[in-house]
């Protein structure tokens, strides 16, 4: 437990006392770093650069939500070739079409998404064909799947207006 400090005793003499004592009971003597030059001393300081290094300590990535969304995309699609029903592909490439769906319809910072939701059906039977004895191998689908609204209930074009352009 930590000593109060006494009455009558400046706190500069009581914590020097301290750091003695210990050094002399060798409690800094095994410490990590012990010896060597301060890390990134040179380097200018900005106000998060403590999260930085313990991202980079903790080997943690931040990607901004779309470009996190694609490289769960092509991760979903790889997996999906390797799954092990039809059932499977069928509800992962579903689940992934989901969050495209909803990602579109919100504004996400970061780049933008330019991903439409997958045929379902076209990489079933990719899967279907990789899967078969005696298929020959194809690249996989990286076609959308048309997810368009009907024809009527698209928003009208804009016309150019031939008088503004003089």
């Amino acid at each position: 437990m930590t000593q109060r400090k006494p009455p009558g005793v400046s706190f500069e003499t009581w914590i020097d006392r301290q750091i003695r004592d210990a050094t002399e009971r060798g409690e800094f003597d095994d410490l990590p770093g012990r010896g060597k030059p301060l890390g990134d001393l040179d380097q200018p300081q900005d106000e998060l650069w403590w999260v930085r290094q313990k991202m980079q300590r903790e080997n943690l990535s931040y990607l901004p939500p779309t470009l996190a969304l694609r490289k769960e995309v092509e991760d979903v699609l790889a997996a999906a070739s390797q799954a092990g029903s039809e059932a499977e592909v069928r509800r992962m490439v579903t689940a992934v079409n989901d969050k495209i769906r909803a990602a579109n319809r919100m504004a996400l910072s970061g780049p933008p998404l330019n991903l439409a939701p997958f045929d379902v059906d076209a990489i079933v039977r990719r899967w279907q064909a990789d899967h078969a004895d005696d298929g020959p191998e194809q690249p996989p689908p990286t076609e959308p799947a048309p997810d368009r609204p009907p024809a009527g209930d698209r928003r009208p074009r804009r016309r150019r207006l031939r008088w503004a352009r003089r």
